[in-house]
This record gives structure tokens, C-alpha cells and sequence, in this order.
């Protein structure tokens, strides 16, 4: 590491700027200055659909981009504000605050702080496998109900009407009696915008296939908040449209973020508490997900406890910064990938330059319509709607569908915090239900061969006096006694049985009561004169029988694999037999 940064060996950080060249510089400077164009129009729009001023979206986009890049470990991820976030931000605080615009405020801050220290103090417990609690359909539920939340929220900015709402019921009781008041000028710039947003992706595939570099045809093919904005802005300018019911951003104040702290009473804190939990599993499952997808590409590591503490402290200095709560953005970690970023000196540099943005250039941005940044929101979470694969769950797996849609309907119906709590508790439902019944095949041996398998797939050779059974799951209080009722079931309706073999291949784990199980079906076995044995243990699962006295007690033997169990058994009888 050269001389002048080795004061920072403590920064995870440390890895990267001891190697960081020339090649790198060029690579992250053009990708920085691609996601600073895509961030000030995000920045704005996310602000306003997590109901906070226009400024706070620009706040979001300096420290926490900035702490990230010195304390995460993903090299490509960029980290904001983000439309799931932004969402569980308005709909939490808008609870909370029960109309009163600065105690929302309040809370969406104190959001963002708590949020941020959920996932500091998840870092330092190194709980990274937390984010499992949430299945894959759970997610895509969640996610399919907050876009088509968040899609139907910014309606009210396309048409000009006021509208508002927890869920889609409510949005539109509130959106029905108004269609009369539709102001024309509003949905026609909301249009003008779409067709912005939507011109560049329809040119993505011709960009890439041109002669332009690299990262200027991925620019090119992202650019359509900036266009958007851009384009209306200068409309609006010029025809003076504001003055005609036109609603637009308004005046921004220049300057920095100054270090805040939310003014909440004690009770308020409680409230915030469980929406702050619900933000950071949320904000850093998403962030992970899109960060390990990214790493694959380029065969790097992401190291899940590390993303805790960046992703933390981002949200803490978010927070600090009187901004609500941030995230990994897809639209924008996409975009930096492909315009060559290398390190996280991208997002350092994109946040050092959002300050500059902050400073001297929020001027610029005081006439943007509203109605183009809720077209930005819009089309950025229409791609997150994924309806179809509830259609293919119901085929492969119904469990997993009705926990979708259970999901799904929990968001739409009720809000985004019920949706998300009933999402992670179907999750460990189905979890509980599936290890309660773990899969139990009767094996026999393949001819010529030291192979068994289950005798209802394959040809197999069976000993009418020696019963193999191979459980598929380890043994834990939730399935330890139906397992051995099961057991001792099958045993018991061959008479002929002398002799039960449990193969372990597959069992990693025994709880205490899934060996006080094993003893009691030893027992019961042996009055019935049945012999139980074990075959194929794996270690650690034997290094804990003998620590018990199972073993001792056992009227068998254990087997080192199921093949010798049954080549000693076959036609061995027990002394009942004489």
C-alpha cells in the first residue's frame, strides 16, 4: 500500500486501494460520472415517493455512498436510495405520523438510523444468514406487491390529482371520485416522459451491437431518467407550464446535509422499531442478492457479514444526514457494471460528486416536473412484477405458490409491513412443515453392485427378514417422534422383519429428542423382537451418540455402510427366532 494511505489499514477498503492503478482510475471515473447522471434525477424521484423533501433524495446519495465504498466489499454494487425502501419508508412513517408532515419526517429518519444499526449490530454477531428467513417465493411476492404498489402511488403525479394510500384499496377509494379532476397538461408530460423512458431501453439491443465503446452504449441504453427529465424540464421552461397547474419539484436548498437527530418521544421510537427490522432484512436482502449476482460474473467474493457493517453505516449516515433509508440499486449497480466500474472508488467518487450536485447545482432542478419523476418510479419497478410465476409455482410447487400469493395479497391488501411480516412467517412455516416431513424410502440392493436404493424406483434385491430404511433428513424434535411411530409402523407390518437398519447417509444433525427417540424405538423394537442397527453414520452425528448412552443401549450394531449391515444380517436370526 503506498506510504500515504497506509493510516487507512484498519478500512476494509485497505484490499482494494493497496492495488489500485491507473486502469482502474479510467475505468470507475467514466462509470462515476455515468451513475452521477442517473442518480440526481433517481435521487429526487425516490424522495418523493418516499414522501420526504427533494433534497433528502440528493443527502441520500453523498455519505452513504461514500462510507459504503470504504467499508463494503462488493466492487460493483451501488448503493441509494432504492424504490423498496423508499416505499417501506412512506408507508411506515405515514402510520406513525398520522398526518403530521414533520413527524413524518422525524420517522423516516429515525428509520434509517435504527435500520442502520439492526444491520451494525447483526455485523458484529456475524448473523449474514439471517436473510434466509426469506424463501425465494416469499420475495418475489413481496416485491411483485410493493411494484404494484408503488406503480399505482404515482398515479396521482401522472394524473395531477391528489391521491394517497396504505394499499391498493385505499389508493383506489382515493383515485376513483377524482378521475373527474384529471389535469390534461400533467398526464400529457407524464406521457412525454414515458416515451423518454421508454425509447432508450427499446434501443438498448442496436446499441450494443454498434460500433460505440462499451460503457457509453450501456449509458445510452439506461439513460432515459436523465432524458426524461432533461426533455420535460425544458418544455416546461419553455411553455411555462408550471404556471398552468403544472406541479414540479420547487426550490431545493442548496448546501450539504448538517448532522440531525430525530426529535421522537420514547413511545414513537417504539413504533418505528419493527418498520426499522422489516427495512433492514429488506434492504439487505436486495443488496446482497445483487451483489453476489454481480461478483459471479467477475469470480469475486462477497463476504455477507462486511455488506452488513457497509450497508449499516450507510444507513446510519443517512439517517445522520437528516435522509431516509438506502440500498443497492439495480438500475444504477447495472449500469456501473457495464460502464467498466472497477472498485468502489465509483461510488466514492459518485458521491463527491452529488455533493458538488448539492452545493452549487440543486438550482437546476427546481422546474423538473413531478409528473416525470413518477414516470422514472414507474417504469423502474414494472420489470419487478413477476405475476407469471405464481402460475408456475402452482405446478411445481402449491406450498410455495400460496406462500407467494399470501404474500403478495398481504401487500396489496393490507400494507407493506403486514405483506413482509406474513411473507417471513410462511417462510418459517413451510420450513417447519417440509424438515416435520422428511422424505423416508425402503431401500433395496442393486444387483451387482454395493449400491441401495428406493424400491419403489429402481429393480432391486430385498431380505425379507432385514428392513432397510434411509431417512433423508436430519432428526430434530419436530420430526423425531412421527419418525419413529413411522419406523416402528413399517416394521411391525412385515412379520417376517427380524432385523431394522436405519441408513444415515443423510442425516447431519440429532437433537437431544431425536436421540431420546431413537432409544424409545429401540425399545419398543426389541420387546417386539426386532433388532435395530445404524449404518453409514457420519461422524459428527457419531461423535454425539457417544457422547450419549445410546449406543450402549443399542440392540444392533452400527454398520460402517449399508451393504455390509445387510450382507451380515441376511439370513441371521435373533435368539427370539429359537
Amino acid at each position: 500500500m503506498p506510504r500515504a494511505l497506509r493510516f487507512l489499514h484498519w478500512l476494509p477498503a485497505s484490499d482494494w486501494l493497496a492495488r489500485y492503478n491507473k486502469d482502474e482510475a479510467t475505468g470507475d471515473g467514466i462509470a462515476a460520472v455515468i451513475v452521477t447522471l442517473l442518480l440526481v434525477p433517481q435521487g429526487l424521484a425516490y424522495a418523493l415517493l418516499a414522501g420526504m423533501p427533494p433534497e433528502t433524495g440528493l443527502y441520500a446519495s453523498i455519505v452513504p455512498l461514500i462510507i459504503y465504498a470504504l467499508f463494503g466489499t462488493s466492487r460493483a454494487l451501488s448503493v441509494g436510495p432504492a424504490a423498496l425502501t423508499s416505499l417501506m419508508t412512506a408507508s411506515a412513517a405515514g402510520a406513525i405520523a398520522g398526518g403530521d408532515p414533520q413527524l413524518f419526517i422525524q420517522a423516516a429518519i429515525a428509520m434509517a438510523l435504527l435500520s442502520g444499526a439492526i444491520l451494525l449490530v447483526m455485523a458484529a454477531l456475524r448473523m449474514g444468514w439471517l436473510t434466509n428467513l426469506l424463501s425465494h417465493p416469499v420475495i418475489l411476492g413481496f416485491v411483485s406487491g410493493c411494484a404494484i404498489i408503488i406503480a399505482a402511488s404515482q398515479l396521482s403525479h401522472l394524473l395531477g390529482v391528489d391521491a394517497s394510500g396504505e394499499n391498493i384499496l385505499e389508493l383506489g377509494r382515493s383515485l376513483l371520485p377524482r378521475l373527474g379532476e384529471i389535469h390534461w397538461i400533467t398526464v400529457a408530460i407524464g406521457a412525454l416522459a414515458i416515451a423518454c423512458l421508454i425509447i432508450p431501453k427499446k434501443m438498448a439491443g442496436p446499441l450494443k451491437r454498434s460500433a460505440l465503446p462499451g460503457w457509453l452504449s450501456a449509458f445510452l441504453g439506461k439513460s432515459g431518467p436523465v432524458l426524461a427529465v432533461l426533455v420535460t424540464t425544458l418544455v416546461n421552461i419553455g411553455l411555462g407550464l408550471d404556471q398552468q397547474g403544472l406541479a414540479v419539484v420547487g426550490a431545493i436548498p442548496d448546501g450539504l446535509p448538517q448532522p440531525v437527530w430525530p426529535s421522537l418521544q420514547a413511545a414513537q421510537w417504539h413504533q418505528v422499531l419493527v418498520p426499522a427490522l422489516l427495512l433492514a432484512l429488506v434492504g439487505f436482502v436486495e443488496s446482497i442478492s445483487l451483489a453476489q449476482a454481480l461478483a459471479a460474473k467477475r469470480r469475486e467474493r462477497i463476504d455477507a457479514n462486511r455488506e452488513l457493517l457497509g450497508l449499516g453505516l450507510a444507513n446510519v449516515t443517512s439517517g445522520l444526514s437528516g435522509s431516509f433509508a438506502v440500498t443497492g440499486s439495480f438500475s444504477r449497480t447495472t449500469v456501473s457494471f457495464e460502464a467498466g466500474a472497477r472498485t468502489p472508488m465509483t461510488g466514492l467518487l459518485a458521491g463527491l460528486a452529488m455533493g458538488v450536485v448539492a452545493l452549487w447545482f440543486t438550482g437546476l432542478f427546481t422546474r423538473v416536473p413531478q409528473a416525470a419523476l413518477g414516470a422514472i418510479i414507474v417504469m423502474g419497478v414494472l420489470s419487478l412484477i413477476e405475476l407469471r410465476e405464481l402460475k408456475n409455482l402452482w405446478h411445481s410447487s402449491r406450498p410455495d405458490s400460496l406462500a407467494m400469493a399470501a404474500t403478495l395479497a398481504g401487500v396489496l391488501l393490507v400494507n407493506v409491513q403486514t405483506g413482509l411480516l406474513i411473507g417471513v412467517v410462511l417462510s418459517l412455516v413451510l420450513f417447519l412443515w417440509r424438515a416435520s416431513q422428511p422424505h423416508v424410502a425402503e431401500v433395496g440392493l442393486v444387483p451387482g453392485t454395493h449400491h441401495f436404493r428406493n424400491i419403489d424406483r429402481h429393480d432391486v434385491v430385498v431380505e425379507n427378514a432385514v428392513l432397510s430404511i434411509r431417512v433423508d433428513e436430519s432428526l430434530w424434535f419436530g420430526n423425531a417422534r412421527p419418525m419413529e411411530d413411522l419406523l416402528y409402523d413399517r416394521a411391525m407390518a412385515r412379520p417376517e422383519v427380524r432385523h431394522l437398519v436405519l441408513m444415515c447417509s443423510a442425516i447431519n444433525h440429532l437433537d437431544a429428542s431425536a436421540v431420546e427417540s431413537l432409544e424409545s424405538l429401540n425399545e419398543r423394537l426389541d420387546a417386539a423382537g426386532v433388532q435395530l442397527h445404524l449404518s453409514e453414520v457420519k461422524g459428527p452425528v457419531m461423535d454425539h451418540l457417544k457422547k450419549t448412552r445410546y449406543l450402549n443401549t443399542l440392540s444392533g450394531q452400527v454398520f460402517l455402510s449399508q451393504y455390509q449391515a445387510v450382507e451380515a444380517l441376511a439370513g441371521v436370526r435373533t435368539s427370539s427366532d429359537t
